[in-house]
């Protein structure tokens, strides 16, 4: 498992969507998660190829048996891909939470990274939402006032 909610390691800052299933009734199938998630069965595969998911379950047919935890991390996976931070951090920041408590001073490095650049981003949003509000206000001015004689 690679981070559960807990005092001191908390998967999101905010809490996870709720579970299709109680937690002992959570197997879910890589349709069922794709479904869930949003992402592709290929997607998911591909993140458990690379090292970004933890070892998924199978079946005695050998079907992948996602569980809440997995559901969890893929909702933490899906907000650090929302902030821009490239694949490797993301496979990089895997292996440090499967390494354990040791690692915690390198996962907060690599997060408060991340958060230097998506701040550095919202600057610049920002900068550019003051562009279009100066342009829209200088239109919406000009179609009020009154023609010249």
């Amino acid at each position: 498992m690679l981070e559960t909610t807990s005092a001191t390691t908390d998967i999101c800052a905010s809490a996870p969507p709720a579970h299709p299933r109680p937690d002992g009734q959570d197997h879910y199938t890589i349709s069922e998660v794709a479904d869930w998630t949003g992402l592709s069965a290929h997607t998911l595969r591909w993140y458990e190829r690379i090292g970004l998911m933890p070892h998924i379950d199978r079946s005695h047919t050998g079907q992948r048996r996602f569980r809440n935890r997995d559901l969890d991390w893929l909702t933490f996976v899906g907000k650090l891909r929302r902030t821009g931070m490239p694949v490797a951090d993301m496979v990089r920041y895997a292996e440090l939470a499967r390494a354990g408590e040791d690692t915690y001073e390198q996962r907060q490095e690599l997060l408060e990274s991340t958060r230097r650049d998506v701040r550095a981003r919202i600057a610049e949003l920002q900068d550019t939402l003051a562009v279009l509000d100066y342009k829209i206000n200088f239109y919406a001015g000009a179609q009020r006032a009154p023609e010249r004689p």
